[in-house]
């Protein structure tokens, strides 16, 4: 079978695997589409996400849909569509309970937070544990499916944020992960979401989602102590600072955009003198069945998706989702067909 993989920056090859064999309580698809997020873009352009550095050729990709080609088990039908949470975890901790994605020792496929890393599902054929399949309802296709995990993302940063109903709220960030915070925010219940970013693309495609206003981030035309809840999903500073002048007095700020393990400049004066609540967002925990059922009532989420590429074209599809203008979403189509 087909495999891709990074071997460094700049370095990404199709590579042939043996087929692989499910395990007792496993069961093997066969990959439609990955989608590539920014921990993907970073392992392919700089050989590193973060503080997880590349030593070893990794597959990306936890942003996935296939069908099911054998479950010994015959519980799963070949042919069944489904998409898979990417997440095993870790060892429960006091106190955390309830939030199984927080665990140490846990890890997530496409990642190099593991020695050995976690293979990603960017392959012809993948085997996964059972219990990570979610089925698909009929009417939602592989394609939009695959937008699964990054919603499941921003509706964990939705239940962060608190109670949305009746909500003013602003997105700062219109990338992939930004656009699916605008819906998420709306299906739980925001009055209104504005929009911010630096590119007139992302504030089209967000607007397209239901955005009530776009703002130009270096127009700085974002209104001052405005929004209830501010959702931050850039990751850098200037956007930080930004967050937190455009929250209301006592409002809240959630970051959801990765930042830079080392000190950064932000404005803070604001936040204390309106006593905001600034609240940080990790992956997801349970959302994921949520964020099916939400594609499947609204369709038009398929937006989120620009650009679909073939795995043997990968090094164009990963340029073409660096370039934030003309992209939202990029999925790579794994040699196989709907």
């Amino acid at each position: 079978m087909k495999v891709l993989k990074i071997h460094g920056k700049e370095d990404i090859r199709v590579e042939e695997a043996p087929m692989p064999e499910p395990a007792e309580g496993e069961v093997r698809v066969r990959m439609a589409y990955g989608g590539i997020c920014g921990s993907d873009l970073h392992y392919y352009f700089h050989g590193a996400s973060g503080v997880f550095v590349l030593r070893e050729p990794l597959t990306p990709g936890h942003e996935m849909s296939a069908t099911v080609d054998l479950d010994p088990s015959g519980d799963f039908a070949p042919g069944t569509p489904v998409t898979i949470a990417p997440a095993t975890h870790g060892e429960p901790q006091p106190g955390l309970e309830d939030r199984p994605h927080l665990w140490p020792g846990g890890a997530y496929y496409g990642s190099a937070s593991t020695t050995p890393h976690t293979q990603g599902g960017m392959a012809e054929y993948k085997t996964v544990p059972a219990s990570m399949l979610r089925l698909l309802p009929d009417g939602l296709d592989l394609r939009t499916a695959a937008l699964a995990e990054p919603l499941s993302v921003a509706l964990h940063a939705a239940g962060v944020a608190g109670d949305l109903s009746g909500a003013s709220v602003l997105v700062i960030g219109c990338g992939p992960i930004g656009l699916c915070v605008v819906a998420a925010a709306l299906a739980r219940g925001a009055a209104s979401v504005d929009a911010s970013d630096m590119l007139g693309g992302p504030l089209e495609r967000a607007a397209g989602l239901g955005a009530a206003a776009t703002y130009p981030a270096a127009a700085g035309g974002v209104p001052q102590t405005h929004y209830d809840v501010v959702f931050e999903c850039s990751g850098v500073a200037p956007a930080i600072s930004s967050a937190i002048g455009a929250a209301r007095r006592a409002g809240v700020v959630v970051q959801v955009g990765n930042l830079p393990n080392e000190p950064i400049a932000v404005n803070l004066g604001p936040m204390v003198s309106k006593e905001l609540e600034y609240r940080a967002t990790f992956r997801f925990n349970d959302e994921m069945d949520e964020a099916v059922a939400l594609l499947a009532s609204r369709p038009e989420l398929g937006q989120i998706v620009t650009h679909v590429i073939d795995a043997d074209d990968a090094k164009r599809a990963f340029a073409v989702a660096r370039d934030a203008q003309a992209s939202g979403k990029v999925l790579v189509s794994l040699w196989g067909e709907e």
